[in-house]
């Protein structure tokens, strides 16, 4: 086995572990990175609706309290304002949804589907928990979810959710007397659930993962490359010739020109002392004839 072969196995070896351990890492990182950043819109959509319910009690809600005597304006209602507008929002992003889940609600679209009566669950089942994250496969693709539980804090609420006879009647006309009611203060009723969708960012991840290693993979084969030519231009070649001359001399042949190496490394520094072991084994062959 030639000193290239060895040297180009060891390379190999080298370039190959270090290629698997920086992908490995890499592929982690960006991954991670990944779901930080679906994680950070899904926060976002959720402080949005927050932010809308704010505003549905503070100025929306004041100035139709007149009307509401007479008639039920689910417009009033913070959860149906924030609901209203992110489906708006889904006609353009499909796979963005926002929804606040109940056990027991008013409107029975806000009624809670399986796996979402599994969260609401859990906040009942731990009430100090603030806050839950997970992932789910959904029919678009895998989607990352951010709860954060609805507790009746405010006993007004309780005037429209305590009994049908206590609930305005414009209300009760308009949802019924069998949903919506029983509710109790401190209660944890539902689940504000942003959920978003992972498909894209994952995507970029995987591009951002195969770019970086297309661009390590070219790394290495350039420096294979560099290191091959400077290998048998500094070492090999001047070996060869050296083992070249030395067989010729070991039979006698003197005319082989001396090694002209240039520079101070070892190379050079094993032709000075070959031409000087070539000097002395040609005065000894002389004397001996002599």
């Amino acid at each position: 086995m030639g000193l290239r072969l060895k040297f180009n196995i060891v390379l190999v070896l080298v370039f190959a572990a270090g290629i698997g351990v920086s992908a490995f890492v890499s592929q982690k990182l960006l991954q991670q990175n990944a779901k930080e950043d679906v994680l950070h819109s899904a926060g976002l959509m959720m402080e949005a609706a927050l932010s809308i319910r704010g505003y549905t009690v503070q100025q929306v809600k004041p100035h139709l309290e007149d009307k509401l005597q007479a008639v039920f304006l689910p417009q009033t209602v913070p959860a149906y304002s924030a609901t209203e507008i992110f489906n708006s929002l889904r006609k353009k992003y499909p796979d963005y949804s926002y929804k606040e889940a109940t056990l027991n609600p008013t409107n029975p679209r806000d009624r809670a589907v399986e796996w979402e009566a599994d969260i609401v669950n859990a906040f009942r089942a731990d009430p100090n928990r603030t806050e839950a994250m997970g992932e789910r496969m959904a029919a678009s693709g895998p989607q990352l979810y951010l709860a954060r539980p609805i507790q009746i804090k405010d006993p007004a609420c309780l005037a429209c959710h305590t009994t049908a006879e206590m609930a305005p009647a414009s209300m009760v006309k308009l949802y019924g007397p069998s949903n919506g009611f029983g509710w109790k203060h401190m209660e944890i009723i539902g689940a504000q659930i942003v959920s978003v969708p992972m498909a894209l960012a994952q995507r970029n991840a995987q591009e951002a993962f195969r770019a970086f290693l297309f661009s390590l993979t070219a790394i290495f084969l350039v420096a294979f490359v560099v290191l091959n030519v400077m290998l048998s231009f500094m070492i090999i070649r001047p070996i060869s010739r050296m083992a070249e001359a030395a067989d010729k001399v070991s039979t006698g042949d003197f005319e082989v020109p001396e090694f002209t190496g240039k520079g101070g490394d070892e190379i050079a520094a094993l032709g000075v002392s070959f031409n000087r072991m070539r000097r002395s084994l040609q005065k000894a062959l002389k004397l001996i004839e002599r």
